[in-house]
């Protein structure tokens, strides 16, 4: 039990509200925590719930918190029980990058440390979220509404749940509210998410290896669209290019801005480049090597050519002066390479292996 003291009252906290470890998502790491001022710059805290959901509070009552402690904070209605993530000035600045309007927002009050009796009710409550979001489904199914319901986050105290769901289009759920509110005997609030931040709230572990971007770090999701698959030179594979989420992966606008700076430098598509043998037309680019590859078919890849950024702009000149060049000078003819790796990659080759393989151990036997 650790002791603290607020004014004239003495309070005992029990030792699982100041874990320190968070396993929450969508962390900020605080730069400023070794400043011992930083926390009397403002009485501003940032709590988190289950997992991406938080929140921001008065710290009125000038509570010793500190990362990880576990605080009962306002809710309407009742209370709600939550972990401190963040303190100090780093909190003013998340509600600025949130853009969060004070004259809006109702920032309420730190009501106290949870105490044992908190934790132990929200742990009821919280494990009672599987079965109420898996009859919540049926229920909305029944009454032939075209929504999914993606997660239940219950309060602290138990008194009301949070239905986050999922719907293309918008879904009058006045009649669903009120079976739920009979059924669970709860105070019910519906809260339409989309797909990626259904997978936020889900986690998991991407192709990468890594967690899922959207329930570690990202909170505001940009469109993605497939020009930034084709400005990349990815292959149109939906199974690779598709997350958790079943949108397009998060991570394909990333390096968008800076193929879109390398592309700056390549010769326009449309042009063609005209030698006295033949015209070779654009087939493909490499913007961070520099390269564009070109074709002597419009249509097809026939003679496919490779040769760089600045030797296509030369070319491209002269043709504008009504020069050709004799050849593509510089280049290579990557169709041999092409020809090279598919049958150094030939399925064949065991075959062959093995044939030898089993002649070799027949002359062997033939020698004894």
């Amino acid at each position: 039990m650790k002791k603290y003291t607020v004014g004239n009252e003495h309070y005992e906290l029990p030792a699982a509200a100041t874990k320190r470890n968070s396993t929450h998502m969508l962390p900020v790491s605080d730069w400023l925590s070794d400043l011992a001022e930083n926390t009397q710059l403002t009485d501003l805290i940032e709590v988190q719930f289950k997992n991406t959901r938080k929140g921001y509070f008065h710290n009125s009552l000038n509570l010793p918190l500190e990362k990880g402690s576990k605080v009962v904070v306002e809710a309407n209605p009742g209370y709600d029980l939550g972990e401190v993530v963040l303190t100090g000035k780093l909190v003013e600045l998340q509600i600025k990058k949130n853009n969060i309007d004070s004259s809006r927002y109702e920032i309420r009050q730190v009501l106290r440390l949870a105490t044992d009796e908190d934790l132990e009710r929200a742990r009821q409550a919280h494990a009672r979220e599987q079965e109420t979001m898996i009859k919540a489904r049926q229920l909305a199914k029944s009454l032939g509404l075209e929504m999914k319901i993606g997660d239940v986050e219950y309060q602290g105290d138990g008194s009301k749940a949070i239905f986050f769901y999922i719907a293309d289009g918008r879904v009058d759920f006045r009649q669903l509210i009120k079976v739920y509110a009979e059924t669970f005997r709860i105070r019910v609030e519906m809260k339409q998410i989309g797909a990626r931040q259904e997978a936020g709230r889900i986690g998991g572990t991407g192709p990468c290896g890594r967690e899922l971007c959207c329930s570690t770090w990202m909170i505001n999701f940009s469109s993605v669209g497939t020009g930034a698959a084709r400005l990349q030179n990815l292959s149109p594979n939906p199974q690779k290019l598709t997350g958790m989420c079943a949108k397009l992966k998060c991570c394909l606008n990333y390096e968008v801005p800076v193929y879109e700076d390398a592309s700056k430098s390549l010769p326009p598509r449309h042009v063609t480049l005209e030698t006295k043998d033949a015209t070779y037309y654009f087939f493909a680019a490499d913007p961070l090597a520099g390269t564009v590859t070109y074709s002597s078919d419009p249509h097809t890849a026939g003679n496919l050519t490779t040769l760089t950024a600045d030797r296509a702009h030369e070319i491209i000149a002269m043709n504008r002066r009504g020069e050709k060049p004799d050849t593509l000078e510089g280049t290579r003819a990557i169709s041999a390479e092409i020809g090279y790796q598919t049958g150094h990659g030939d399925v064949t080759r065991f075959d062959k292996k093995k044939h030898h393989d089993n002649r070799d151990r027949r002359e062997r036997r033939d020698r004894r």
